[in-house]
């Protein structure tokens, strides 16, 4: 067998664990924080990136996704899958894994988990959108549906725009619970709340995320009073939705990338000439985003792949000096780059 791999065959890879730890390290509020302010760069310079929608393989039981894109420098992609009925047998909902590569080469420069890191990245563009679109000197968000990302959105919504009240609901009341647990003593006023109407008094922000693959009907037209934000974030595809169309029509409404969300948003209830404003326009000032007080402001997110690239490239940023990261083999490395056989046949001797 020959020596141990070169440097060049090598690239960081961040295992669960590493993630965990290095969230840890950094304290979970600084990287939501710091994170949502990485996307909003990166929606600053939307233009310079490539667009597609995600590539999507429905089946069934749910959906697995890739989610390319590159500013010309560095190219991202994540593997995700969407499967609401993983709850059941005790698997996650979500899963996924990203990797970074240079354009220059085509080498991989990072490769790593990316089911924590999605509700990371997740929870920072839904704070990063309400930055720009709530209502100033909002203090309580309604959290409609208390799953996976229940936690990370109180928190960025905590760390970013100062909220200090989440109103919980959840249709499981074993959702709530597991959410107070969670957030106890991260100072948060947190209330448990016996319908979806009793959780939106008095927010100024109303988060929906559920994951059932349906058309729903979480809110209702009259259940939304003027000068409220919502954050539609619920696990998106064709035929789910979690708004009443009524409600699409009374609000100004905010998307990533319209191609995708007309397809899998709650636009897609819509007329394709329904109207709406690409949210990195309101970042860079070309487009007004919240205008009034009376004013409601939807962000219909089904996410997109630039706010992957940006976590992707925030997680490569914050390992420099640290051990929060393995090197692995993952580039064959002959001696001579014409010699890939030799360097197989090699191995054997």
């Amino acid at each position: 067998m020959s020596a141990l791999p070169s440097a060049k065959a090598l690239i960081p890879f961040v295992s669960v664990e590493n993630m965990m730890r290095l969230v840890h390290h950094l304290g979970i509020e600084r990287v939501l924080s710091e994170l949502t302010d990485t996307i909003e760069d990166d929606f600053r310079r939307w233009e310079s990136f490539d667009k597609t929608s995600r590539i999507a393989s429905h089946s069934r039981d749910g959906v697995i996704e890739l989610m390319p894109t590159s500013d010309g420098e560095i190219y991202g992609f994540k593997y995700v899958n969407g499967h609401p009925k993983n709850m059941a047998a005790g698997l996650q909902t979500v899963t996924a894994f990203g990797l970074l590569a240079d354009v220059a080469t085509g080498y991989p420069v990072l490769l790593t988990e990316m089911t924590l890191l999605t509700a990371l990245r997740t929870a920072a563009t839904s704070a990063m959108a309400a930055r720009h679109l709530a209502p100033e000197g909002t203090r309580v968000m309604a959290m409609i549906g208390n799953g996976a990302q229940a936690e990370f959105q109180a928190l960025a919504m905590k760390a970013v725009l100062g909220i200090t009240e989440i109103r919980l609901y959840d249709i499981d009341r074993r959702a709530t619970e597991k959410t107070l647990r969670n957030l106890a003593g991260c100072g948060l006023a947190l209330q448990a709340c016996e319908s979806a109407e009793q959780a939106i008094e008095g927010a100024g922000i109303i988060t929906t995320c559920t994951a059932d693959k349906q058309y729903a009907t979480i809110l209702t037209d009259n259940m939304i009073g003027s000068g409220v934000h919502i954050n539609a974030i619920g696990g998106d595809c064709p035929g789910k939705t979690e708004l009443h169309r009524d409600i699409l029509l009374r609000a100004d409404t905010f998307v990533e990338y319209p191609p995708q969300t007309r397809i899998e948003g709650e636009i897609q209830q819509m007329a394709p000439d329904y109207p709406v404003t690409e949210l990195w326009k309101v970042v860079r000032g070309e487009k007004l985003g919240r205008r009034d007080a009376r004013q409601i402001t939807l962000f219909d997110s089904v996410g997109f792949a630039v706010e992957d690239f940006s976590a992707l490239r925030y997680v490569r940023a914050a390992l420099a000096g640290t051990d929060f990261f393995q090197q692995i083999d993952i580039i064959a490395d002959p001696d001579d780059p014409r010699d890939l056989f030799g360097m197989l046949q090699r191995a054997a001797a």
